[in-house]
């Protein structure tokens, strides 16, 4: 986080902290569960924030049965708690870490994008390439959810949507690839506020999964 945010971002810690906040309230306020890695990083510093403010339900991805790298690392998080309760209310078992990162974003209706690491674009481009082939793109792949883990929920409720975080983002996605979330009648919206981030899920989806 301190060269994302703080070296490379020149974003305040102090606003940083705030902005943690702001989003973790705006989640919890919309009424939505959410669903993350449990590891080190923007996504778990909301997670706890929108825990301690009464967030309703946390699900963590995680490759329980992976043996090229491991899990041990997570542990700590996975422990973690807040006001006496765990972070994180249920485990989706992805198997394994190559998994893991090709279908992380698909379990959940929304992917709130804070950042553009190597890591978090990795698995929006692999989530999108996934919901392509859900929605019949390459017809002559049959990809099938269920098959992928029961759980799976993108495009289920809504088409599979992006919200990007301008404050977070310097600039917006490689053009590209937002041609690409749009062929396959994918949804992208960028916002300047977590009162934003508010208002757009309320709109789009009561009740989605980020």
């Amino acid at each position: 986080m301190k060269f994302h945010y703080f070296s490379l971002l020149k974003i305040p810690e102090s606003s940083f902290r705030r902005q943690i906040e702001e989003i973790a309230k705006a989640l919890q306020q919309s009424n939505v569960e959410i669903v993350l890695l449990p590891d080190r990083g923007v996504s778990f510093e909301v997670a706890k924030k929108y825990k301690e403010f009464g967030g309703k339900h946390v699900y963590g991805t995680v490759p329980l049965s992976d043996t090229d790298f491991g899990i041990k690392h997570l542990q700590p998080y996975l422990d973690a708690q807040v006001n006496g309760k765990h972070v994180f209310d249920k485990v989706i078992d992805t198997q394994n870490w190559y998994k893991q990162d090709l279908t992380h974003c698909i379990f959940g209706d929304v992917v709130l994008m804070l950042g553009n690491s190597l890591g978090a674009l990795g698995e929006l481009v692999y989530g999108f390439y996934l919901y392509k082939l859900f929605v019949g793109e390459k017809p002559e792949v049959q990809a099938k959810k269920n098959a992928i883990h029961p759980e799976v929920r993108a495009g289920q409720a809504i088409p599979f949507s992006v919200i990007a975080y301008a404050p977070f983002l310097k600039g917006t996605l490689n053009y590209e690839i937002e041609a690409y979330i749009r062929k396959v009648k994918g949804e992208l919206y960028y916002v300047k506020s977590p009162a934003e981030i508010k208002q757009l899920l309320e709109k789009i989806s009561p009740g989605a999964c980020p």
